[in-house]
């Protein structure tokens, strides 16, 4: 604990000792060795200076991270064993435009690897995107023919496939059909011309994939910069240093050595005086920030291969034009309409601070980033920026489903049409939830399924969204323990409001999907006239109904094809909101209830407690 409480004050004294006045060391025999203010040029870049070294600027002159070869004339940079050919540096705009020198004028690798790189240094750009190749596979699941590309590794002529925004795991392919895969960025443009000519992607993979780059030792390096010093690296010590022409230093005076006493003399001091009160708050502010630091680090851990774009503020201010278009506004944060640099649009969901924990940040963005499915939202990336956190998701131009439900006459369609829709949300929601509940590799209960959370694409496709208070659920098990109500009153499950009605689980979010779709036929029937006060309660009324054999009236306009569709939906909805979670079906019985006849489906039960 004392070591940890005075790395504060060690720190601080190291860093004066390195850059204050202080006695230079003894110069090398070899005074070419220290010539930092050179710079070097090669093929495209030119005039290159700190933090990178090469050519004619030697090793020890920046970070080993940033060091550069010229190979006949192309610049190349080794990062985490995988090198790259270097097309474009900015060095004002701290950027790179990376290829893989494998895969710089091939498609063909020997070995495989996917292309990682070092995140406290290296971030992917805004508006890279995934290109994932899938080697040795068999054409008999090949979703688009024209994706295939050969190989001949070894003699042997393999067929090979590549899909654009995908990941190892995408289901459009069965991965036993495939011996491995591998994701390379890209930039937008050479998707753009891979999209429109799928026979490029050669030269796709030649534009390369830009990335932005910080140097770890940048605060050393403006200090040594303000007393005329050069930046350096000292490799055997793994450290910053300080180089005055041909000596490791800050500055050296007569004085020097009386300098570097008063400086260790004033820093026991102070230490010493106030020793007490850094007891308590460095202990306080360090155990809260190594908490924060390895929740993020576990968050970077757990995505892993997935390459999720990590987003800067500053991005998510140019791309909402500064937060001018609000779109949503949900229990944790608001909702704004943005666009990224090659034209898409995206829906970026900056999160409360108070509401945000890194505990629930990390859950959502895990939640979805092991989703990929037509009726689960799509994130494309992330923000953490200490309390600012966003998430970044494909943006979904009919909005939110309480917004179409709630919308009078239903966006002017005919009655027809509404019902179809209706059928085609409720059945895109089943299939969602059963992807989560049984074709992740770990199961998801998204405990709060509402309309709010609800999106709808242009073709009015359902996509589910907020994962903020997700449960994950590893092996077979589906039940997990919470602490205190999860949900929004009124479709919150009775089981997690009363935990003697049995276990929070997948059925939990049945009944959730069960409110859902009864609410959007209530709407949808909101000329009804009921009888009295107590049948306001919507399912009530409905088993009131049909217990005594009458119509449900529906429109006088509602064909027979839509009333069966109607009546389909209502019995389904009802089985999925009993009160006792065994008597609810599992949501794959559900899609087969809404896909099979009407005569299959029996009357299901009154529900124990008749009336919420």
């Amino acid at each position: 604990m004392r070591r940890l409480l005075l790395l504060p004050l060690a720190a601080t004294a190291a860093t004066l000792l390195l850059f204050c006045p202080a006695a230079a060391s003894s110069p090398p025999t070899d005074k070419s060795l220290f010539n930092c203010t050179g710079v070097f040029s090669c093929g495209p870049l030119v005039n290159v200076s700190y933090p990178f070294t090469g050519g004619d600027r030697p090793a020890h002159c920046g970070p080993p991270e940033f060091r550069l070869s010229c190979i006949d004339g192309s610049p190349e940079l080794t990062v985490d064993f995988l090198t790259y050919r270097v097309l474009a540096l900015d060095q004002a705009g701290q950027s790179l435009t990376l290829s893989r020198t494998d895969l710089y004028n091939n498609t063909c690798l020997q070995q495989y690897a996917n292309t990682t790189l070092n995140s406290t240094i290296f971030t992917l750009a805004s508006d890279d995107q995934d290109l994932t190749f899938f080697y040795g596979c068999s054409t008999s699941m090949i979703a688009k023919p024209e994706n295939l590309f050969n190989c001949e590794i070894s003699g042997t002529v393999t067929s090979n496939y590549y899909l654009i925004g995908a990941v190892a795991t995408d289901p459009i392919l069965n991965v036993s059909k495939c011996n491995v895969s591998v994701t390379v960025p890209i930039l937008q443009s050479a998707v753009i011309m891979l999209t429109a000519n799928r026979s490029a992607l050669r030269e796709a993979l030649m534009e390369g994939f830009a990335v932005n780059y910080s140097n770890p030792y940048e605060d050393q390096c403006v200090m040594c910069g303000g007393i005329g010093g050069e930046c350096g690296f000292d490799s055997d010590q793994g450290k910053p240093i300080c180089i005055c022409g041909d000596q490791i230093c800050s500055t050296s005076t007569a004085g020097s050595n009386i300098w570097r006493k008063l400086l260790i003399g004033g820093v026991l001091v102070i230490g010493v005086s106030i020793f007490a009160i850094a007891i308590i708050f460095t202990w306080k502010v360090l155990l809260f920030k190594n908490k924060k630091d390895h929740e993020v680090e576990q968050l970077i851990g757990i995505l892993g291969s997935l390459v999720l774009r990590r987003y800067r503020y500053t991005d998510l201010k140019k791309m909402t034009k500064s937060f001018s278009e609000k779109v949503g506004q949900g229990g944790f944060g608001a909702v704004y309409k943005g666009k990224t640099r090659d034209g898409c649009f995206v829906a970026v969901k900056i999160l409360k601070e108070l509401k945000s924990s890194p505990k629930e940040f990390i859950n959502e963005v895990v939640s979805i980033s092991r989703t990929s499915h037509i009726n689960v939202v799509s994130l494309l990336g992330f923000c953490y920026e200490g309390k600012k956190r966003a998430l970044i998701f494909e943006y979904m131009p009919n909005g939110s489903l309480d917004k179409f439900i709630n919308s009078g006459k239903a966006l002017n369609m005919s009655s027809s049409l509404e019902w179809k829709i209706i059928y085609k949300i409720a059945i895109g929601i089943a299939h969602g939830l059963e992807y989560l509940h049984q074709g992740c590799n770990t199961r998801i209960l998204h405990l709060d399924i509402k309309p709010h959370n609800i999106l709808l694409d242009r073709e009015f496709n359902p996509k589910i969204s907020d994962f903020g208070l997700a449960k994950l659920c590893h092996g077979r098990e589906s039940a997990v323990s919470t602490l205190g109500m999860r949900g929004t009153v009124g479709f919150i499950a009775p089981e997690v409001v009363c935990q003697n009605l049995g276990r929070v689980s997948h059925k939990s979010d049945v009944y959730s999907y069960g409110m859902l779709v009864l609410d959007m036929v209530c709407i949808k029937n909101h000329d009804i006239k009921m009888s009295n006060s107590s049948e306001k309660y919507f399912p009530e009324w409905i088993y009131r109904n049909l217990e005594l054999g009458k119509d449900i009236k529906l429109p006088m306009n509602v064909t027979k094809e839509e009333e069966v569709l109607a009546m389909k939906i209502i019995i389904v909805s009802l089985w999925c909101i009993q009160t006792r979670p065994c008597d609810r079906p599992p949501i794959r019985n559900v899609v087969e209830m809404l896909g099979g006849s009407l005569e299959s489906l029996q009357m299901p039960p009154k529900p124990i407690l008749y009336s919420p």
